[in-house]
C-alpha cells in the first residue's frame, strides 16, 4: 500500500462519528471495555465490536484480554497526538474555548500519557524560560533535548532523564495544545512529568473524563518549583 493509500484508510477509519468517540474518549490513556465504549459511543454493543475491529485493523487502538474480558487503548502516544492535532485541524478553539467545554477540561487534561491545557503549555513555556530546554539540532524539528541544568532539574523532581530518553519513543517534543493553541511538552519526557505529578499528588485523575484536578499542593509546589500559577 503507497503512503496516500495508506493515510486515506487510516483517515477513513477516524471518519466515522462513533469511532471517533471511540478514540476521543481513549484519550486520557485508559483502558476499556467494548461495553464502556458502546456507551460512550451511542451505538449497540453488536455495532462497537465492528467499529473496534476496524479501529484495530488501522492500528489505531490496541487491545489486551484479561481472562474472558477484553480492554481497549490508544495504540501509543503516536495516536493520541494526531487525534489532538486533528481538534486543532478542526478549529476546535479557533476563537476562543467554547463555554461548552468544561472549564476544568481547559485548565489541565491528559493528552494520552501526558499533561495538556493551560497548566501543561505554563510549564511548557517556564522550562523553555528556565533553560531546561533546547530546540533540536534539525531546522522546523519540534523535538527538545535538555540541557545539563535541565537534566539536574528534572532528576530532582524525581525523573531519571537518561532511563526515559532511552525509550523507544521521541524523547520530548512540541505538541500543539488544542485549547490553548500553543505547544505543550510531549515524548518520554511529558510522560515523566505527568507521572511526577500524579506521584507528588499535584494532580490527580477525575474518573470519567480527561481533566486533571489541580490540589492546593499541586498549587504551592508548582508555584514555588516553577513560579506557574495553576
Amino acid at each position: 500500500m503507497d503512503d496516500d493509500a495508506a493515510i486515506a484508510r487510516t483517515a477513513a477509519a477516524i471518519g466515522e462519528l462513533a469511532r471517533t468517540r471511540i478514540l476521543c474518549c481513549l484519550m486520557d490513556g485508559r483502558e476499556r471495555t467494548s461495553t464502556e465504549l458502546a456507551t460512550v459511543a451511542d451505538v449497540s454493543p453488536s455495532t462497537t465490536s465492528v467499529h473496534l475491529e476496524r479501529l484495530k485493523s488501522a492500528n489505531l487502538v490496541r487491545v489486551l484480554v484479561r481472562g474472558r474480558f477484553r480492554f481497549y487503548s490508544l495504540n501509543g502516544p503516536d495516536v493520541a497526538s494526531a487525534l489532538e492535532a486533528l481538534s486543532t485541524v478542526a478549529g476546535c478553539f479557533r476563537d476562543k474555548p467554547s463555554p461548552s467545554i468544561p472549564t476544568r477540561l481547559r485548565a489541565a487534561r491528559t493528552c494520552y500519557d501526558h499533561m495538556a491545557g493551560a497548566l501543561a503549555v505554563s510549564l511548557h513555556d517556564r522550562f523553555r524560560t528556565l533553560g531546561w530546554l533546547s530546540a533540536g539540532s534539525k531546522t522546523g524539528d519540534n523535538t527538545y533535548d535538555v540541557r545539563p541544568g535541565g537534566a539536574q532539574a528534572f532528576e530532582s523532581l524525581g525523573i531519571d532523564v537518561e532511563s526515559t530518553r532511552a525509550l523507544r519513543r521521541r524523547f520530548a517534543c512540541a505538541c500543539l495544545d488544542w485549547s490553548e493553541q500553543r505547544p505543550h511538552l510531549g515524548g518520554a519526557l511529558g510522560a515523566a512529568l505527568l507521572t511526577v505529578a500524579l506521584k507528588r499528588k499535584w494532580v490527580q485523575r477525575d474518573f470519567d473524563s480527561r481533566a486533571l484536578g489541580v490540589t492546593s499542593l499541586g498549587r504551592r509546589e508548582m508555584l514555588t518549583l516553577f513560579d506557574v500559577h495553576a
